[in-house]
Formats: structure tokens, sequence, C-alpha cells
């Protein structure tokens, strides 16, 4: 195959995949057969000049777009200057900078610190570290349908079994799971509230809990929203005893929901957040934001990562920090998210397949169920993926029973890039269910 691959030009699709599929595992799923060569704003070309809109932005990494100006410019600079020394060995301005900053941003006049690492796994297994040590508590309560990472902790923490849970345990002990509100499917937020006081009395006893991890808006769970009665009373109990309040904030951050985190739409305020994905701009960057005085509860050496707060990364975040403060993205989110919502919900009356549309800010989405009973219909959830993929829209899935559609597209997307977008989708429904030949 190297052989092969040396004669090529490295424009065929085929050729590309065939490669992929005898060098990579797998386990590793590509979901669209694409190899892209270059991307922009919302658009993505693959190798042999076909352009696709891009909703899925790496899935919510891409909220400032593909190849931001602004980002590749900080980059390239900070590349003559630093591109990595390891925090743990030297300090260098960027880390320091972009820590004051989000600290400022989650945690306003009150004392915060944040610290650093590669991915949103990390980000979740150090919160949890940090947790345990300023409680000195072991437990951890997590949600159905929660996803917190692959890692053997993440995948813990992830409230699906398949795909992330397998043959991989046995797994880490002290987490414990609630149901997490779904209006559709018959879970109230009072069901919610009532299994944590069960929890409570027969598993767990409150004041062996560390913390709760939650996502105010549940990504691959199905782009569920917390409400604010919910997320108010989880605060209350919370502080009643003594346990930490975690956001996981790792896809709905930084604009997702048409503001700068998601639980400033909720009325409450974490003790710790969980930050990733957009804040890096396409460069690999996590962290945890909290509390100064929960923060410093691990002793010296007890945080860190080697490529944790890179200096490039550190570079590209504070650029889509400047890019979120002052070109009005998180008004472009919720006039973006609007302006979607209005169109899934048209589209959920021209289809019987659509049972509902739902989403905050520029975080939409739409469950697919079989009209004649009800059911989660994964197969047909794919075969509208593949058919908006043919017609040059990159969608994935989500939810539970992966029957949920998801849109990520980045806050740069245009007027005329959204309708076309979703008259791709309107099409891909329409040869999905059998309307179009």
């Amino acid at each position: 195959m190297q052989n092969v691959m040396e004669q090529q030009t490295y424009s065929d699709n085929a050729v590309l995949l065939d490669a992929r599929e005898q060098n990579v595992p797998r386990g590793v799923v590509t979901a669209h057969p694409l190899v892209i060569e270059r991307a922009k704003g919302s658009e993505v070309w693959d190798v042999e000049g076909n352009r696709y809109l891009d909703f899925v932005g790496g899935i919510g990494v891409l909220n400032v777009g593909h190849n931001h100006p602004a980002v590749v410019n900080a980059v390239t600079r900070q590349l003559g200057l630093v591109s990595h020394a390891c925090f743990q060995v030297v300090a260098y301005p960027g880390y320091i900078e972009l820590a004051q900053r989000l600290n400022k941003l989650v945690g306003g006049d009150e004392a915060y610190k944040s610290v650093f690492f590669t991915s949103g796994a990390e980000a979740v297994e150090n919160a949890v570290k940090i947790a345990r040590a300023h409680t000195q508590r072991p437990g951890i309560i997590a949600f159905d349908g929660a996803f917190h990472g692959r890692t053997l902790l993440g995948v813990t923490l992830t409230g699906m079994s398949a795909p992330y849970k397998q043959n991989f345990g046995p797994f880490p002990g002290e987490i414990y799971r609630l149901p997490f509100p779904n209006p559709l499917h018959g879970v109230s937020e009072v069901d919610c509230l009532k299994a944590l006081d069960q929890l409570f009395a027969a598993q767990i006893l409150p004041e062996r809990v560390a913390a709760i991890i939650i996502e105010p808006v549940q990504g691959d769970g199905g782009f569920l929203p917390a409400g604010p009665a919910f997320m108010q009373a989880l605060r209350r109990i919370t502080e009643q005893h003594g346990i930490l309040l975690i956001c996981d904030e790792v896809q709905t951050g930084f604009g997702r929901t048409g503001k700068m985190f998601a639980f400033e739409h909720l009325g409450i305020k974490p003790d710790l957040v969980t930050v990733a994905k957009s804040l890096g701009g396409g460069l690999p960057i996590s962290g945890v934001v909290g509390k100064a005085a929960i923060m410093d509860a691990p002793t010296p050496g007890g945080l860190g990562g080697t490529y944790g707060g890179n200096a490039l990364a550190c570079a590209a975040a504070l650029a889509v920090l400047d890019l979120l403060e002052n070109d009005n993205l998180l008004e472009r989110s919720n006039q973006l998210g609007v302006q979607l919502n209005a169109r899934l919900r048209q589209l959920a009356e021209k289809y019987a397949c659509i049972a509902d549309a739902r989403g905050v800010g520029f975080m939409q989405a739409v469950e697919i169920l079989d009209y004649e009973t009800g059911r989660p219909d994964a197969a047909l959830t794919q075969k509208i993926l593949d058919c908006a993929c043919q017609e040059g829209l990159l969608l994935i899935k989500c939810g539970l029973h992966r029957n949920v559609v998801r849109f990520l597209a980045p806050l740069v997307t245009t007027d005329s890039q959204l309708e076309e977008a979703l008259h791709i989708f309107d099409i891909a429904l329409a040869r999905a269910t059998g309307r179009l030949g």
C-alpha cells in the first residue's frame, strides 16, 4: 500500500480511505467517507475538490470557524517565539493571561483559578480529582445520557453503554447515576429530583458525595437542556450538603448557546467548570476553572500534564476569546439559533419522523422517531445523514439511541449558508423518507 500511496497525488477519497482502513483501528469511527484537504469558516473541501457545508465543526470545536485569520495569526506569531516548554518546567505569558481571562469570565469578582490540559476528558478527570481533594469524599454523581469523555473514568461517568463502555471494564468505583430530564420521553425534572432523594437514601449518603457533574445541555446525549428550576434545585441541594456542582461546558461553552457559558442561562454559579473544544479554535486545549479555595485543594504536583496549556494552544485560545468578545458572536449565536430552530420546526410539521426540534442558541437538534411506533429510528437517522452528505452538508447524530441529528455549525455561518444547509436538509429528509427518488 505504501507504494500505491506514493504513486497517488492524494486526490482520491477512495485510495486514502482504503489506506485509513488498513492503518487505523476500527474503533476510531469516521462519520463520513471523506478526506478533507482544506477548510475555511463553515466550509470544507475534500481531496477531490468537492465543497461541503460543515455543520459539525469538529464536534463543537470550531465556534469561530475553520482557520479564522485571527487564530492563524496568533498561532503563527507564537510559533516564532515558543511552541512548547511545559508549564510545569517554566511558565510563559499566554498560560497566565488565559487563566486570568477565564477566571474573570466564570468567576466575575470572586477569586477563581484555572488549570489547563489537552482534552475534555482530561478536564473532567481533573475536576473529579479536585472535587475529591477539596471535600475529602469519594462519591461522584452523573446522569443518564451524559458524555464526559473516553478515558476510563470518562466512560464511567458517561451515561451511555454503547459504544462507549463496550467491554472496557472493570470501571472505577463510587460513581452514581441519575436520570436526566427528557420531557419527550416522559422524564420530568421532578422525577429526577426524586431519584436524587432515593439515591441519597438507598446508595450513598449526601455527606459522602464530592460532586454532581452535569452538562447544562446534554451534548452526545441528545441536545437536552436542563431547565433553570432543575439546575437551581441542584444548586440548593449541593450547597445544603457541601457537595460541589461541576458544570461540564466542554461542548456548550464559548458562545454555543448564545452566552459565553450555558450555566449563565440558568441562574446558578457552579463551583467548577470544565472547558475544552471551542476554547482552542481548532487547537487542543482544555481546562478546569473554579473557585480558588477549591482549586488549591490538590497539593503541588497533583495537577498538570506535559502538553497541558501548550503555548500555541493558549495563543489560539486568547484569540478566540478576543473574537467572542469583540465580534458580536454571542449575539450572532442567538440570531442563528432562532432562525435554525424556526426552520427545523417547519420541517417537523412537514415530516412526521421529526418528533422534536430543540436547543439553546446555535446548539440545535431534531429527534427522529418511527412515526408509526413512536420508537427511536436510528436507521432512518443515519439515512438522513448519508443523504445530506451526498448533497454537500455534513451532520452527525447523537442521543442514547443515535436517533438525534445535531447542528453544530460555526457561529460565523452566514445567513445564505444556513439557508443552503436547511435546503439540503429538506432534500435529505425527502429522500430518506421516500418522498424523492
